[in-house]
C-alpha cells in the first residue's frame, strides 16, 4: 500500500479498539518470567556452551601478541576465538568500528577474544590466562581540546543559513550568547546485550537482543560473508534498547563465530564494564547558541552551533536539529562539527539530536525571558510558527506547542511561580518551577505484515516488528482487532523473527505508527480477500463481531476462511508527504524541584508532560512511554555522567553503582496529558511518535527550575551539588 495522499474516513476511527488503554498482552508472561529473553532460550537447543568476551585493556594501538596455550589447558574450555583465527571477517555497514578487533585497536573495550567452555564460569576463568600484550599509541579523548580541530562531518547536513543572521544578531537590540555542555551518557537498559548462536551446515540461527532485525541481519550476514538468507534472527522480546541495541554488537558476531568455532550452540552476554565501553554511547557536546530578539520578545536571529566526537567513520550528534523547526525568526544558522576522538563508538541513544539539543537550547529561551523580563511559558509562545522556519512555504501538519504551552502551565499552576529566582521557601527547601518545550521529528519507514484468519476465527500477525518494553504486542493487537472487527483476545501477534515480513524496527519514534500502519496495510488486503470469498463487495463489507456484513446478509469470518485459512500480506510505503508538509511532535515539560537550602541536594517534586503527538493508540502504553522518557530525562539532568579517563581513554564509572540513574520512586509525582490530535498527513492511524518526545526538554526544564529556586545558573550538565554550593544565597533562618 502506497501512502502518497492524505488519510480519509478509514475502520481505525471506530476507536473501538484502538486508542483504548488495554493492558500489555505480552504483561502476564513478563511478570511471571515466562517470556524468554535473548540469554534464556535454554531449551531451544541442545548442548549450549558459553562465551566470554575479552575486551582490549588499551583505547588506541595494536596487538602484538597474543597467547592462548594456557587458557586452551584450563577446565572446559572448548574453543578460543581471536581476530587470527576467525578468519576474514566483513564490515557491517550500522558499526563504525570493528566488532572484533586486531591487531588494530580502536576503542577501550573493543572485544579481542571470545573463550567458548562447557560452562560460563569455566569461560571467565579461563579468559584470565589469555595473555594479550599491547603496542600503546597516544590518543585523543576529551572533547574540549579537540574542538579546534573539528571538521564539518561527511556525510548529513552539517550547516544551515537563512537570512542574514550575523548581521541580525549584532543589530539585535537584546542579545544572548551562551555556551551549554551535555556530558557522554551510557543507555544503561537493565537486559544486556546478549545472543545465542547455532549453525545448521552454512545456515546461522541468532537469538539476540536488537531493535533492527532486518538492518541487523544484513550486517551479520556481511560480516560473516555469508548470504543474507542464510542467517535467522530471532528477538521476540527485548529488556530495554534506547538506541543502544539498534546495531548489532560483538556479542552477536562472537556467538556467531564461537558456535563456528565450538561446532555447537554458544550463548553470550556482555558484561555490564563492557557494556558501557564496547556499545555505543550518547556522545558528548559543546553547544554554543546565539539568540537576537527585539525588546518585545521576538525573535530576529537564532544560531546555534553544536561541537561533539566520535572515532573514524562516526556522524556527529545533530544537537542543532530542534534549533531549525521549533521557533520562528527571519535570520538562522547552525553549524555541526565533528572532531576525531578515540573513546568508545558513539550513536543513537533516546531521542538522538533533539534531547541534549533542547537541553540547551530550552535553558537559552529561560535565559532570554529574564533579559527581556517575560515569562517563559509566553516567550515561547510569542515565537511559535505554524511553517517550517527554514522553508516557510511547508506548513507544519499539526503543530499545537501553544495549546501545550497554555495546557501545561494551567494544570501545572504555573501561575504561582515566583519570578524572582529564590523567592519560595518550604522550610529548608528552595522551590522552583521550570518549563521547556518538547519537540521530536515525526518519522516513518516502510513496515510490513502477514495476517491470517483460520477456521475459528482467530486472526494472527506476523512481523518482524520488535518490543523493547514500549507494547508493540498490543498495538499491533488492538490495529488487527479493530480492522477485522473482532476483540482483541482474538488476535495472537507473533514479532521479531527475520523469517517475518520486514517492518520498520523500534527506534527513532517511528516503530509504533509505521509497524502499525504495517498491519493496517496488510488488514485491508485480508478483509478485501475475506469479503470477495463471502461474495460480498469489498467496498461495502463491514467487519464487526467476528462477522463480515455486507446489507442484511452476514457470515462468521473463520467460516469463510474455512479449514484452510486467508493469508493477505503487504507493506504501507510512505510518498512524498514529507516534502510537502513537515511533519514534527511538540510538547510541554513542567517542572518543580526543591534544593537544600544547606546540602544543595536536589529533589524532583512533581512533573508534567503535555504532548500533541497524533493519534494515541493505547493511552496507558504511551502513558508509560512518557514517564519512562521523562525519568531519564531526570538523569540527564542531575546525574548521569559517563567520567572519561583522559590517560588512558576509557569510562570509568562502568557499571550501575558508579554510573547513577534515576527511578520512578525518585519522583513524587508525574502527570501525562495528551492533547486530542489525529494527523491524517502521517499515516493512516492518524499517530505519529510519542516514547522520545517524553524525554525532549526535561533537561532544562529541571535545570531552569534548579536556577529559579536558587539564582544559580548551571550551563553544565549535569546539574550536581557541586556546581551549586559555592554561589547559594545566604540562609535567612
Amino acid at each position: 500500500m502506497k501512502f502518497d495522499t492524505p488519510a480519509s474516513a478509514n475502520p481505525i476511527d471506530l476507536l473501538k479498539i484502538v486508542g483504548q488503554p488495554f493492558d500489555r498482552v505480552e504483561g502476564p508472561r513478563k511478570t511471571t518470567g515466562t517470556a524468554p529473553y535473548a540469554y534464556e532460550w535454554h531449551n531451544a537447543v541442545p548442548n549450549q556452551a558459553y562465551g566470554y568476551v575479552i575486551g582490549s585493556a588499551i583505547a588506541k594501538g595494536r596487538i602484538f601478541s597474543i597467547s592462548v596455550t594456557e587458557a586452551r589447558r584450563a577446565p572446559g574450555v572448548i574453543a578460543i576465538v581471536t581476530a587470527d583465527s576467525a578468519g576474514k571477517l566483513g564490515k557491517g555497514k550500522w558499526n563504525n568500528a570493528r566488532l572484533l578487533g586486531g591487531p588494530e585497536i580502536q576503542h577501550y573495550h573493543q572485544a579481542v577474544a571470545l573463550v567458548v567452555a562447557e560452562t560460563f564460569e569455566q569461560a571467565r576463568a579461563a579468559a584470565q590466562l589469555v595473555r594479550v600484550r599491547y603496542v600503546q599509541e597516544k590518543g585523543a579523548f576529551d572533547l574540549a581540546n579537540s574542538r579546534d580541530s573539528a571538521l564539518k562531518p561527511k556525510t548529513g547536513t552539517p550547516e544551515s543559513s537563512v537570512g542574514d543572521f550575523a548581521g541580525a544578531f549584532a543589530n539585535a537590540p537584546v542579545q544572548l550568547d551562551a555556551t551549554y555542555t551535555t556530558p557522554d551518557q551510557a543507555h544503561a537498559m537493565m537486559e544486556p546485550h546478549a545472543s545465542m548462536a547455532v549453525w545448521d551446515g552454512d545456515h546461522l540461527t541468532l537469538w539476540t537482543s536488537n531493535q533492527m532485525i532486518d538492518w541487523s541481519r544484513g550486517d551479520i550476514a556481511l560480516t560473516l560473508g555469508i548470504p543474507k538468507e542464510n542467517v535467522r534472527l530471532i528477538s521476540p522480546y527485548i529488556g530495554g534498547g534506547f538506541g543502544g541495541k539498534l546495531f548489532i554488537r560483538a556479542d552477536a558476531l562472537l556467538a556467531a563465530l564461537g558456535a563456528r568455532a565450538a561446532r555447537r550452540p554458544v550463548k553470550v552476554a556482555l558484561t555490564r564494564p563492557m557494556m558501557f565501553n564496547n556499545t555505543p554511547h550518547r556522545p558528548a557536546t559543546i553547544q554554543r547558541i546565539r539568540i537576537g530578539a527585539t525588546r518585545d520578545g521576538k525573535i530576529t536571529a537564532i544560531g546555534h552551533e553544536s561541537w561533539s566526537g566520535d572515532i573514524e567513520g562516526g556522524k556527529p550528534e545533530n544537537a542543532v536539529q530542534p534549533t531549525r523547526f521549533l521557533y520562528a525568526g527571519a535570520n538562522r544558522m547552525t553549524a555541526l562539527r565533528l572532531a576525531s576522538l578515540d573513546l568508545p563508538e558513539g550513536n543513537a541513544m533516546r531521542a538522538p539530536g533533539e534531547a541534549p539539543g533542547l537541553m540547551a537550547l530550552e535553558i537559552a529561551m529561560d535565559e532570554l525571558a529574564e533579559k527581556l523580563g517575560i515569562d517563559p511559558v509566553e516567550l515561547r509562545i510569542i515565537n511559535d510558527t505554524q511553517v517550517d522556519p527554514e522553508k516557510p512555504q511547508r506548513p507544519f501538519s499539526e503543530r499545537r506547542l501553544i495549546e501545550c504551552l497554555r495546557t501545561g502551565a494551567e494544570r501545572f499552576g504555573w501561575k504561582a511561580r515566583g519570578a524572582r529566582p529564590g523567592a519560595v521557601r518550604d522550610g529548608q527547601w528552595l522551590v522552583g518551577m521550570g518549563v521547556a518545550a518538547a519537540f521530536r521529528n515525526n518519522q516513518v519507514t516502510k513496515s510490513g505484515a502477514r495476517v491470517r484468519v483460520d477456521g475459528a476465527g482467530i486472526v494472527t500477525v506476523e512481523t518482524d516488528m520488535t518490543d523493547i518494553g514500549t507494547g508493540s504486542y498490543t498495538i499491533i493487537a488492538q490495529t488487527a482487532a479493530e480492522m477485522m472487527g473482532v476483540g482483541i483476545d482474538r488476535v495472537v501477534v507473533r514479532l521479531g523473527d527475520s523469517n517475518f515480513p520486514v517492518s520498520s524496527g523500534s527506534g527513532g519514534q517511528w516503530g509504533a505508527n509505521s509497524s502499525t500502519a504495517g498491519v493496517y496495510a496488510a488488514c485491508v488486503k485480508l478483509r478485501e480477500a475475506i469479503a470477495q470469498k463471502a461474495g460480498f463487495d469489498p467496498a461495502a463489507a463491514q467487519f464487526e463481531g467476528g462477522q463480515v456484513r455486507s446489507g442484511e446478509r452476514s457470515m462468521p469470518i473463520g467460516a469463510v476462511a474455512g479449514a484452510s485459512g486467508i493469508v493477505a500480506e503487504d507493506f504501507i510505503e510512505f510518498g512524498e508527504l514529507s516534502k510537502t508538509f513537515q511533519q514534527s511532535t511538540f510538547g510541554a515539560h513542567f517542572v518543580e524541584i526543591g534544593v537544600d537550602a544547606a546540602t544543595c541536594e536536589i529533589r524532583v517534586r512533581r512533573m508534567l508532560a503535555v504532548c500533541a503527538a497524533g493519534r494515541i493508540l493505547n493511552p496507558k502504553s504511551a502513558r508509560s512511554q512518557v514517564i519512562g522518557a521523562m525519568t531519564m530525562g531526570v538523569g540527564a539532568a542531575l546525574m548521569e555522567e559517563l567520567a572519561v579517563d583522559r590517560r588512558i581513554g576509557y569510562f570509568v564509572n562502568h557499571d550501575l553503582a558508579g554510573y547513577e540513574v534515576p527511578v520512578h520512586a525518585d519522583i513524587a509525582s508525574q502527570e501525562v496529558i495528551f492533547l486530542d490530535e489525529t494527523d491524517p498527513i502521517s499515516s493512516p492511524m492518524k499517530a505519529k511518535g510519542v516514547g522520545e518526545l517524553g524525554i525532549c526538554g526535561v533537561g532544562a526544564a529541571i535545570a531552569n527550575a534548579v536556577y529559579n529556586a536558587t539564582g544559580v545558573r548551571v550551563r553544565d550538565y549535569p546539574v550536581t551539588l557541586d556546581k551549586l554550593i559555592a554561589k547559594m544565597p545566604v540562609a535567612t533562618w
